[in-house]
């Protein structure tokens, strides 16, 4: 179960320190005994650079990307990393200073310019950043680092070398895109992003990206716009990290963590603001879950609400007996956000860390259930039949279904987050087990196994050990959704020689099957997945 162990005031500093890339990859000690059936390449991204000269990056989300991969083949492993040639570092490798501004890291004008220059160069619009340090994902034959802005690089999986940037604004209608894009079996892609339209006309816009055809053509230049869900707020459109997917349904959760977009159109060039600054809260709109048919593209006209809360990652979410099951990673309050990006500020220090994150308001796994029929002589009662759940949707005199849900997993200092499942059986389905990463004050120290229908709970913990997010590998003739293996990257420093290592896990109960040590530092990493060979 879940300890609360707190941490030594610079260990978790380590997962913020700048590393060098390597020239070629890097053989791993390996202790324990890497599954042979285990072949094929884990690929991470995540920051890597936190200063350039004399400039630091404020914050986690601002480093510039750093590609990892761990290769797995016949029992052995091999690490190597590359630094991913954005727009973003290219520019400040060269300029040897910050040159784009990145999410809490303003970059000032070039010195070097008068100020007349200076002035007019606001003007030319808003220069979004390209730095792909979230997640990696394949479109087609084609691999791809991302960020949550309408670029997107393509990178090589083999050598990790950067192909090129692609502008996914000259393709669909978008002005960004999430990191967590849906993958189906068939390499169907479904992503979602704001649409900033004609006379602040906003909307959230669903996009298709289909397979590779017969005619090899780049699937992206195939990308459409399937389904645009309405924003509640005029001007005012809502972060968007993840959505859900199902065989038949697609689900938006909209949060009241609010995009000014007047401060990122004005304040952001003309005041020195960042992104983080154009952030805030509408809580009183409380939370609006968005329903539209996949195939159809058509929406459900039905008003689900809920109180407020925010929101980072679905678990999953599957289609039940005329319900929708969505299960989601939730943070209650605004707050929150104002807590989790200061103590992802690199410059904080560990009591103030300790202080802040002890005023966060509890994490919670959650699930609501979505009625798909509506029947209004069931007004004031509650619609859910479903034997299996507690969670209740009330349909009230003006037509809204009030959503209460029922509470899978709380801690009063920890979080389950940057969930994973069997994905390419599981995703849309009923399922039983997710996997997590265990934040304790916001530090991760621990990974998670929940069964979802008993609520039991499976850890791996270590002292002094900052794991990453566990990617879910399952055997290849698997018969049990928990048939496989977990990995992670775990950073160790001070405890040995070897400062990092990647983790194998048995999926079943958490005990460690291997693991494979590296000589290097590993920075912070947040998604990824695993390519088999």
């Amino acid at each position: 179960m879940y300890s609360d162990t707190l941490h030594p005031a610079g260990g978790y500093k380590k997962l913020f320190e700048t590393a060098e890339e390597l020239s070629s990859p890097v053989t791993a000690h390996v202790t324990g005994r890497v599954p042979t059936w285990l072949r094929g390449s884990l690929l991470r991204c995540g920051p890597g650079l936190f200063e350039v000269g004399a400039e630091p990056f404020y914050h986690l989300f601002d480093g510039q990307a750093l590609l990892h991969k761990f290769d797995f083949k016949e029992g052995h492993v091999t690490y190597h990393r590359r630094f991913v040639r954005t727009d973003a570092y290219v520019r400040a490798m060269t300029e040897k200073r910050i040159v784009i501004t990145e999410f809490g890291t303003y970059a000032y004008p070039d010195p070097c310019k008068n100020i007349f220059s200076r002035f007019f160069s606001y003007f030319k619009g808003v220069e979004v950043t390209d730095n792909a340090l979230v997640n990696v994902y394949p479109i087609g034959e084609d691999y791809y680092a991302c960020t949550e802005t309408n670029f997107i690089t393509r990178i090589n999986p083999e050598t990790l070398e950067t192909v090129k940037q692609v502008d996914l604004c000259k393709y669909v209608s978008v002005n960004g895109a999430t990191a967590h894009p849906h993958i189906e079996n068939d390499g169907t892609v479904y992503n979602i992003g704001n649409c900033f339209g004609k006379n602040f006309a906003l909307a959230y816009n669903i996009i298709r990206i289909p397979p590779l055809q017969a005619d090899k053509e780049d699937p992206i230049n195939k990308a459409e716009v399937v389904v645009q869900f309405p924003c509640s707020d005029r001007f005012k459109p809502s972060y968007v990290h993840s959505f859900g997917l199902t065989e038949n349904y697609i689900v938006f959760v909209e949060t009241p963590v609010k995009i000014n977009l007047f401060k990122f159109l004005s304040a952001w060039s003309l005041w020195g603001t960042n992104y983080m600054d154009c952030f805030e809260s509408n809580e009183t709109m409380g939370v609006w879950l968005h329903v539209a048919e996949k195939k159809k593209g058509r929406l459900l006209n039905i008003k689900y609400r809920t109180s407020a809360f925010n929101l980072f990652h679905h678990i999953n979410t599957y289609e039940d007996n005329g319900f929708l099951i969505v299960d989601l990673c939730t943070w209650k309050g605004f707050e929150f956000v104002y807590n989790y990006l200061y103590l992802a500020n690199l410059r904080a220090n560990w009591d103030e860390v300790k202080r802040q994150a002890e005023k966060a308001p509890q994490p919670e796994v959650r699930r609501y259930v979505l009625p798909l029929t509506i029947d209004k002589a069931n007004t004031g009662k509650n619609l859910v039949t479903l034997p299996y759940t507690t969670a209740t949707a009330t349909l009230r005199s003006d037509e809204t279904i009030w959503l209460e849900p029922e509470v899978i997993f709380s801690g009063p200092r920890h979080a389950f987050e940057f969930p994973q499942i069997n994905y390419k059986k599981y995703c849309g389905k009923p399922y039983t087990y997710a996997y997590g990463l265990g934040l304790n004050h916001f530090v991760p120290d621990k990974l998670c196994k929940l069964n979802v229908k008993t609520k039991e709970t499976w850890v791996w913990q270590e002292p002094d050990s900052y794991p990453s997010e566990p990617i879910f590998v399952s055997h290849p003739d698997a018969l049990e959704e928990d048939d496989g293996v977990v990995l992670s990257i775990v950073i160790s420093p001070g405890v040995g020689p070897k400062p990092a290592y990647l983790l194998i896990l048995s999926a079943k109960d958490m005990s460690e099957v291997a693991r494979a040590e590296v000589e290097v530092n590993i920075p912070v990493t947040f998604h990824g997945m695993f390519k088999r060979a």
